[in-house]
C-alpha cells in the first residue's frame, strides 16, 4: 500500500523555522477526517515519539518539549497533516513522522520515510 508521504525537512541553524507537510496516499483519504493525527520523530539511537497530535476538532496536544514552539494543524480538504517548528534547538534533530492514531493510540499506518530535520550552526 502506499505510504504516507512527509516532506518539509532540511538543515536549519538554532533558533529558525520549518514546516513539515504530510500528505495522506489514496487509500487514507476516505477516512482521514474522522481520525486523529500526529507527528513523530525518532532521533538517532533513540526511540519513536509521537511530539504531537490533532483531533477530528481540531483539539492539539503537544510533548512538553516542544510545547510552545511546535503547531500541528490539519487541512481536511487536502487530506494534509502540517507542523510548524520554531525556535528549533539542536535537540529536535530527528526523522520526523506522521501517522494516524488508532483508538488505542498506537500508530495506524506503515511508516512512511520521514522528513530529515537537522539543526546545527
Amino acid at each position: 500500500q502506499p505510504q504516507l508521504v512527509e516532506s518539509g525537512g532540511g538543515l536549519v541553524q538554532p533558533g529558525g523555522s520549518l514546516r513539515l507537510s504530510c500528505r495522506a496516499p489514496r487509500h487514507i483519504t476516505s477516512v482521514f477526517n474522522p481520525l486523529l493525527w500526529g507527528w513523530y520523530r525518532q532521533a538517532p539511537g533513540k526511540e519513536r515519539e509521537l511530539v504531537a497530535s490533532i483531533t477530528s476538532g481540531r483539539t492539539t496536544d503537544y510533548a512538553d518539549s516542544v510545547k510552545g514552539r511546535f503547531t500541528i494543524s490539519r487541512d481536511n480538504s487536502r487530506k494534509t497533516i502540517y507542523l510548524q517548528m520554531n525556535n528549533l534547538k539542536p535537540e529536535d534533530t530527528a526523522v520526523y513522522y506522521c501517522n494516524a492514531l488508532s483508538t488505542t493510540n498506537l500508530p495506524k499506518y506503515t511508516w512512511g520515510a520521514g522528513a530529515q530535520v537537522t539543526v546545527s550552526s
